[in-house]
């Protein structure tokens, strides 16, 4: 097993990683059995893909007609642009008349099912036809945005160092979508926002948290924060997660959870049990260090878990905000005694802190603000 860093690929450009079949059918069954006609009569639009080596297209293809899908478009990538040295087209490109040796390597592709065209009267992966794009097939690119503009739904695994540019422009679109990210990216200031006013929220998720991405060659240190496993040339995250303005049932799931009372008496948690809940020093708000330690009476402000937002439920509770610097600042975090840094070098002004049995000031990692739902 193999470290991969995910944070060195912000420069290196190596960020392209493969999703699996099978985490793609699980994800869109979710909003299918909510509701059946989630994609009928819908244009499908999957950006940053490519479709010779991407199961997105594929999946979409075969379920074009099942999904009443009305169009279903998708983009590449030109190689020159990905900075990949070792590559060689495939047979697919290569045996098409449409093969340019050229365009091959700086132009992007666009894969689109609209039509019949074998005629045995079906829609299906056999019916995909192809062209280069002019351009390089870049999402920012006026070629590409026509597309968006187009779409009914945008689908896709974009790229992760342009994860904030790429939701910016999805979210200009005003169009529904589903797109893979960090879980890290809750925190940023672009996203939290559209997350707190559900403009945005998680997906129904990978399988027990754990996301497994293909990749287009062996890795190296430029890649980052999964594992490899070199025998079937994947690597797991467990930071990433599904974000969308779709509706799926587990979203609307109310968390089963105990009253105060029973947390402090019969918790899971030795933090918990038999010593109740801390409460902030710079802050009206008890922490909750466990999602399933959320009392379900208690009526004040809390400090949850980022993970939590996986099993929000917006009818349940209210998510008030993100105490991290000036986030935490205008929710009313008062900045911490200068004194206090002597013992905990790591406060920050906006973060929530509070002080142990021995007077040592303690910051909970990664927490949102939240109350129960009036």
């Amino acid at each position: 097993m193999a470290n991969i860093n995910l944070q060195n690929a912000k420069t290196a450009k190596n960020d392209e990683f493969y999703t699996q079949f099978a985490d793609i059918q699980k994800e869109m069954n979710a909003y299918i059995e909510y509701d059946p006609d989630v994609f009928r009569g819908k244009t499908v639009l999957l950006p940053c893909d490519d479709p010779e080596w991407s199961n997105f297209t594929k999946f979409f293809a075969q379920n074009f007609e099942a999904y009443g899908i009305k169009k279903l478009i998708s983009t590449s990538y030109a190689v020159e642009s990905k900075r990949i040295k070792e590559w060689e087209p495939t047979l697919f490109e290569t045996e098409s008349p449409y093969y340019d040796a050229d365009k091959s390597r700086t132009n992007g592709k666009i894969f689109m099912l609209d039509q019949d065209i074998n005629g045995d009267g079906r829609f299906n992966i056999n019916d995909l036809h192809w062209s280069y794009l002019k351009g390089d097939g870049d999402f920012r690119s006026d070629e590409v945005k026509a597309l968006r503009d187009e779409a009914d739904i945008i689908i896709t695994n974009p790229p992760f160092s342009l994860f904030r540019e790429f939701m910016a422009w999805v979210m200009e679109s005003g169009k529904q979508f589903v797109c893979i990210g960090s879980m890290n990216a809750i925190s940023y200031k672009e996203i939290f926002p559209l997350i707190k006013d559900n403009k945005m929220w998680l997906g129904n998720g990978f399988s027990a948290g754990n996301a497994y991405f293909g990749i287009p060659k062996t890795p190296t240190r430029e890649y980052v924060d999964g594992v490899y496993d070199a025998t079937t040339n994947l690597v797991k995250f467990r930071n990433c997660c599904w974000f969308t303005n779709i509706d799926h049932g587990r979203r609307h799931e109310p968390l089963p959870l105990m009253t105060m009372e029973d947390n402090i008496i019969y918790s899971k948690h030795k933090e918990i049990r038999g010593n109740g809940y801390i409460h902030y020093d710079n802050y009206d708000a008890i922490d909750v260090p466990f999602t399933d330690a959320i009392p379900i009476d208690y009526d004040g402000v809390m400090g949850v878990p980022i993970t939590f937002l996986d099993k929000y439920c917006p009818e349940q509770f209210e998510i008030i905000g993100h105490p991290h610097g000036d986030y935490g600042l205008e929710l009313g975090l008062k900045p911490f005694p200068r004194e206090l840094k002597k013992l905990n070098k790591s406060l920050r002004d906006g973060q929530p802190y509070y002080l142990d049995d021995q007077g040592i000031p303690q910051k909970p990692f990664g927490r949102i603000i939240i109350c129960k739902k009036r």
